[in-house]
């Protein structure tokens, strides 16, 4: 939630940006969002006007580019880097980090071999740098590091941008997601109800007892104080006589 709060002035500022600029200016202010160090969303600024009318044009390339960090990630870079523009160093880092977003979306304990492959990362020591200088000290993520498995365990990551197509499914997602909870509560509210009730015939059963102990105390002080004792003469009385 924290980075979502820190991003939104940011996005606010771009959305202002690129609604006052056109055409190819608008690449300059798309390199400038794309490398911004607390922007990790750009849904906003892919939906003014501007920024769609550059579908088909010979500026489109800058358009691919915002989608490519809206919703893609550094494989999708590689493999088609010929259409879009060379990114600068900034951008490199933006697109790794939107990438380890992008792979915990589907795993929760990714391992150091697929991190490395898909962040063009050569040893153990510079994929764990980046995790914890460049993802989770960012906020972007929290989780573990597990050198002796060669994994990382995410605790938590930021979301990404939907991409077309994606709401149906996390529709769906949450859909199960509320009958799953619906379920566990009237579970929940089923044995807190067996918890009272269980709970009443516990202390009625405490009653029952300590009233049975009652008339055994009774019956055995009435006994006690009704039984005969010698008299020094040798007679005998009961003490119910005696207190007489």
């Amino acid at each position: 939630m924290e980075i979502e709060e820190k991003q939104a002035e940011v996005i606010d500022h771009f959305v202002k940006q690129v609604s006052a600029q056109k055409g190819s200016a608008l690449g300059s202010v798309f390199v400038e969002a794309t490398s911004h160090p607390s922007l990790f969303a750009f849904s906003e600024i892919l939906a003014v006007p501007t920024v769609a009318e550059l579908e088909g044009t010979d500026n489109s390339v800058h358009l691919e580019m915002l989608r490519l960090f809206a919703h893609g990630t550094w494989s999708d870079y590689k493999r088609n880097s010929g259409k879009f523009p060379q990114l600068v160093p900034d951008q490199v880092l933006k697109l790794k980090q939107l990438t380890v977003l992008t792979l915990a979306e589907t795993k929760k304990v990714l391992s150091y071999d697929q991190l490395m492959r898909e962040l063009d990362v050569t040893n153990v020591r510079e994929l764990e740098d980046f995790l914890i200088n460049d993802c989770m000290y960012a906020g972007l993520v929290r989780g573990k590091l597990d050198q002796l498995q060669r994994y990382f365990e995410v605790q938590f990551a930021a979301g990404r941008d939907l991409r077309p197509g994606q709401l149906g499914s996390m529709i769906q997602t949450l859909s199960n997601w509320l009958a799953t909870s619906d379920n566990l509560l009237v579970t929940i509210q089923d044995k807190i109800k067996w918890a009272d009730t269980m709970s009443e015939l516990d202390k009625k059963h405490r009653k029952e007892l300590e009233d049975r102990v009652m008339e055994v105390k009774k019956a055995v002080s009435v006994k006690t104080a009704s039984r005969p004792i010698l008299t020094s003469k040798g007679s005998m009385k009961s003490t119910l006589n005696l207190v007489e």
